[in-house]
């Protein structure tokens, strides 16, 4: 645990640490990443082993509970999926993308701190028993499927992991989990849909929800499992059945435990249910609730801040093509009614991903904006959603900047977040 920055005038700062040094134990104990460090360092008496400048010292320290030293440190290394599911999105990326869009995301510390979601697969029992003693709560734990033979066949993980036993573990030792199904047709759907949902809801109350999202599929699929698209019929049909088992399988308060996401809505209409479907569970992170909320904020928003452009301005609006339909009945007349404010939306098509599957705003590519954009009438800016570089940090998934789009459209190109107000700023920046 390398310190990068120290707090002036900090606790840190008083004992004299310095950036460079390493802590290597509280209490005697080996200290693992920030969690753990985080952790250990919560009692009010503790006993900090730190080297610097080639010398060991230790500290007996006295503080309140909720003092950290003012320390920050480097990210840790994250731990890789053992897994290599049929679906895996990373297995469908083009070739020739940046080295992080081909890593599997398995550590249960980021499904702890962001809201990752993990197999728990390569989670042995050590790991089991910390998640317990620093209250690791809550995961997010993507199931798929319970049946022990039918996990190996999707995971080509090739032996049995005990799943459901390390289920059992986690809950019945207080640790909630959000659990989540990506619903691949032929595959894990059927009987073994019905099986996996019994399966978790037994470990109510701990378990907390069950999202089950449509699998995505990319058009760059070459030698991989044969895995149907979800179709329009189909998304039909599983809503169908999504009521037979939301009838059977509630909380044990009778409220909602299985949430599907607003994908398989949006494929058939732009009806979507309202908030109080999703009964404030937190899970728009996994497109569960995303749209509904989004509505939400705006329809209010508005209402606070009465929207009044000083200045008249022309703008240009793009998302993916899921969203399109929707947008255009419901969001953009929103807009539209602004006086002074003049609005084009124009949905893009995801073709360096695959058109015809991937549809969702977040992985659109700067490329494909470009292409689709250049040379119409635009007006002042371009704006899109944050979603579009969310997993980067500052680039399309295909790394181009928002300074390479501006200077490639002509015009500027921003983003925003799903803040009315934060939309409205930006416009009386331009």
């Amino acid at each position: 645990m390398k310190i990068t920055a120290i707090e002036p005038g900090s606790t840190g700062a008083g004992l004299g640490l310095k950036i460079g040094a390493d802590i290597e134990a509280i209490d005697g104990r080996r200290v693992k990443d920030i969690i753990d460090y985080r952790f250990k360092i919560s009692a009010e008496k503790v006993l900090l082993r730190v080297r610097q400048n080639g010398q060991v010292r230790e500290f007996d320290i006295e503080k309140e509970y909720d003092d950290n030293l003012g320390l920050e440190f480097a990210d840790f290394k994250v731990r890789s999926c053992a897994n290599d599911c049929i679906f895996c999105f990373v297995d469908q990326n083009p070739k020739n993308m940046r080295k992080a869009l081909y890593f599997r995301d398995g550590d249960f510390r980021m499904s702890f701190l962001h809201g990752h979601y993990i197999t728990m697969t390569n989670m042995g029992w050590k790991e089991m028993e910390r998640v317990v003693e620093q209250r690791l709560s809550p995961l997010y734990i993507s199931v798929h499927v319970t049946d022990p033979e039918r996990r190996k066949q999707m995971f080509l993980y090739g032996k049995d992991d005990f799943f459901l036993d390390k289920f059992k573990y986690l809950t019945e030792n207080g640790i909630e989990l959000h659990s989540q199904i990506v619903l691949c047709p032929t595959w894990n759907d059927g009987d073994y849909l019905w099986q996996t949902v019994a399966d978790i809801h037994q470990f109510l109350p701990a378990a907390k929800s069950l999202a089950i999202v449509p699998v995505g599929l990319t058009g760059h699929r070459d030698g991989l499992t044969n895995i149907p698209p979800v179709s329009k019929a189909y998304a039909r049909n599983f809503l169908k059945e999504l009521e037979k088992l939301d009838a059977k399988y509630k909380q044990e308060d009778g409220s909602r435990f299985i949430f599907p996401s607003d994908e398989w809505f949006l494929k058939l209409g732009n009806t979507l249910p309202g908030l109080k479907f999703y009964e404030n569970i937190e899970l728009d992170e996994n497109g569960v609730g995303q749209v509904p909320l989004f509505m939400e904020r705006w329809t209010k928003g508005m209402g606070d801040i009465n929207p009044n452009i000083k200045t008249p301005r022309k703008i240009t609006i793009g998302s993916g093509m899921l969203i399109s339909s929707y947008f255009r009945e419901k969001f953009i007349p929103l807009l539209a009614a602004v006086p002074g404010l003049e609005v084009n939306y124009s949905p893009i098509k995801n073709n360096f991903m695959g058109a015809d599957n991937v549809t969702v705003t977040g992985l659109l590519t700067g490329q494909d904006i470009v292409e689709q954009l250049k040379g119409q009438d635009l007006g002042d800016a371009v704006i899109f959603s944050d979603r579009i570089i969310r997993e980067a940090g500052d680039v399309t998934i295909d790394d181009m900047s928002l300074e390479d789009i501006t200077e490639q459209l002509g015009i500027p190109f921003k983003i925003t977040s799903d803040e009315p107000q934060d939309f409205f700023k930006l416009i009386e920046e331009l």
